[in-house]
């Protein structure tokens, strides 16, 4: 397969490049990230074909949507062949004399913060008017007006622990899911899911709106294969397209130096034991690691493409070689020999 591969999002009407571009890293994600090398990352990945990107308000505090906005902007809508997802959940405020703030919210452990991030605060808000509010604001840092996907971001008990239930009534009973619905309507975008880190709470979705098109990061890996008994196989019956992100569970399954990263926090020993055994096959038939870890996801058919970040040029390149390399159908067949994975 190659990374410029177009594959169909679910009954959304829109293809997707199998391999895409995610934004997390460009917002400084565990370290700074000149302006100039993001530019050059994402005019890399378009340069080399990949045309689906995902970015989030999250992401440096706005700082991604404004990069990624300011390539695609100048791309000519006539011809438009690109697809874009961002996110709605969180709105971006600050502090003002006069103004009531709610409570900061706890530290969500998926959250490493931002070197890069702009001056900005999060407010999480799932409402109707939450989901409408960002979403006209992800139109002005973009700069365009109709974002083709709108993934419902961080929506879970990992994140939100005991206020979940708060956040989860707002996005069913208080129109966060209405307003999705209304904005695919009209036509203003063309899908709408979760993007998660989650995968039973995109279970818990589906039952209460008709989702197009999720994001699940760092569950369907070669390190994480929780979702693949029961999740996968509901994605494909509900007709929901998927897009697997977190290939690399935040570093580990990539690292060449010491600094390893699992589920954006310190790899525990169990991980480092388990990542490395991987690698030990790999090797075996000289494949890279990373090169198993970016394709194994698209090996289960309910993947409809890989969204992989990346902080340079020299990076997304890399990651593009990875998607293309071939792998022998044994390297697979002696993974799951060995209970490594269990494709």
């Amino acid at each position: 397969m190659k990374a410029t591969d177009k594959r169909p999002v679910g009954k959304t009407g829109i293809s997707v490049t199998a391999l895409g571009v995610g934004s997390a890293p460009l917002g400084g994600l565990y370290a700074p990230v000149a302006k100039e090398d993001a530019t050059a990352m994402l005019t890399e990945a378009w340069n080399a074909g990949l045309r689906y990107f995902d970015t989030a308000p999250m992401y440096g505090n706005t700082r991604a949507e404004h990069l990624v906005g300011e390539l695609l902007r100048e791309k000519s809508p006539e011809s438009r062949d690109w697809v874009i997802s961002t996110k709605v959940g969180r709105l971006m405020t600050t502090e003002r004399a006069g103004r009531t703030l709610p409570p900061a919210p706890p530290k969500n452990p998926l959250d490493p913060g931002w070197w890069n991030g702009l001056d900005f605060r999060e407010v999480f808000d799932y409402s109707y008017d939450g989901v409408m509010r960002s979403f006209d604001d992800s139109q002005q840092r973009l700069g365009f007006p109709r974002p083709d996907l709108l993934f419902v971001h961080d929506i879970g008990r990992v994140t939100h622990a005991d206020l979940h239930e708060h956040h989860w009534t707002a996005l069913t009973r208080g129109g966060g899911f209405k307003a999705l619905s209304e904005l695919r309507d009209a036509g203003d975008i063309r899908g709408f899911g979760l993007g998660v880190n989650e995968w039973q709470i995109i279970r818990d979705a589906l039952e209460e709106a008709d989702l197009d098109c999720s994001m699940l990061a760092g569950r369907y890996t070669l390190l994480d294969q929780d979702a693949e008994e029961e999740f996968l196989p509901l994605a494909e019956r509900r007709g929901m397209a998927l897009v697997v992100a977190g290939v690399f569970n935040s570093g580990i399954l990539a690292s060449t130096s010491g600094r390893r990263k699992f589920n954006y926090a310190d790899a525990p020993a169990d991980m480092i034991e388990r990542a490395e055994q991987l690698r030990a096959v790999c090797d075996s038939f000289s494949v890279p690691l990373p090169a198993a870890a970016i394709q194994f996801p698209l090996r289960h058919p309910a993947t409809t493409c890989v969204a992989i970040g990346a902080k340079t040029a020299a990076q997304i390149a890399a990651n593009i070689e990875w998607f293309e390399q071939d792998i022998p159908e044994e390297l697979w067949a002696t993974l799951k020999s060995r209970g490594l994975t269990n494709r």
